[in-house]
């Protein structure tokens, strides 16, 4: 575990894989003011955008540890 940790792209994939989880959460839960309800929820777009981001991330990292 600690030489993925030395890898950026493990760690990078990780933190974006963290953020874009509590992104999703929070865009189920939050509702959103009048004015941004018309554009969609921000949140799911961006958790999700960030969570492809990480698991790209996150295989390309594992692809050289296998």
């Amino acid at each position: 575990m600690m030489k993925r940790l030395d890898d950026l792209r493990f760690v990078i994939g990780l933190f974006f894989g963290i953020v874009s989880i509590i992104l999703l959460i929070t865009s189920f839960f939050v509702e959103a003011t009048p004015q941004a309800s018309d554009a969609g929820n921000l949140n799911l777009f961006a958790g999700t955008v960030m969570f492809v981001f990480s698991a790209f991330m996150l295989g390309s990292a594992m692809k050289d540890y296998r």
